[in-house]
């Protein structure tokens, strides 16, 4: 049986989408998520990957990378060190506030009204952050009590019930069956 996380503190703060393989997308009213793609019109949706240095390794790879989403909080963080970070600068879809995105276990749900966004995995932080904000990058890359590395630039998800998103919105967090699997870059 899957635990459901309810907190009313939890929700989207903002929400963005691109055409174009850019580095930064716009902030929108709202966005349309169509299911198994991603957001509509925007330049990752789809079956198999989008992301370029992933088509060119193999373009037959499943999309798993279809909706990315980073917490407010982040952009809080670095921006207090004196960055200029605003939602949706660093790519993704979906701005959330009051949920910890990078402590999810593989195969979470995220609901939003309709919308049901299934965790794949961590996004792995690039040197386009870097050239974005000098020193940001550095600041993407943390460590686990482990000692290996954690990437701090948001979740994927892949979508299993599409929907309208927008700003405001609640979010419920269904927790998978345990043994939860932490989430690794994908």
């Amino acid at each position: 049986m899957s635990d459901v996380i309810e907190s009313v503190k939890a929700c989207v703060s903002a929400v963005h989408a691109s055409p174009v393989h850019g580095f930064s997308k716009s902030s929108v009213e709202s966005i349309e998520i169509l299911d198994g793609l991603g957001v509509s019109g925007d330049a990752h949706s789809g079956v198999t990957v989008k992301h370029r240095s992933r088509v060119k390794a193999d373009p037959t790879q499943p999309n798993l990378r279809q909706v990315h989403l980073i917490a407010t909080e982040l952009l809080d963080e670095v921006n207090a060190l004196g960055f200029d970070v605003a939602p949706g600068a660093l790519g993704e879809n979906i701005t959330t506030r009051g949920i910890d995105l990078i402590d999810l276990p593989r195969g979470t749900i995220l609901a939003i009204g309709d919308v049901r966004l299934e965790v794949t995995g961590l996004r792995n932080p690039c040197s386009q952050i870097e050239n974005f904000r000098p020193g940001l990058l550095k600041q993407m890359i943390g460590k686990r009590d482990d000692g290996t590395p954690l990437l701090r630039t948001g979740i994927m998800t892949v979508v299993v019930a599409g929907g309208v998103v927008r700003s405001g919105d609640e979010i419920a967090v269904i927790l998978p069956p345990e043994p939860h699997v932490r989430l690794e870059r994908v």
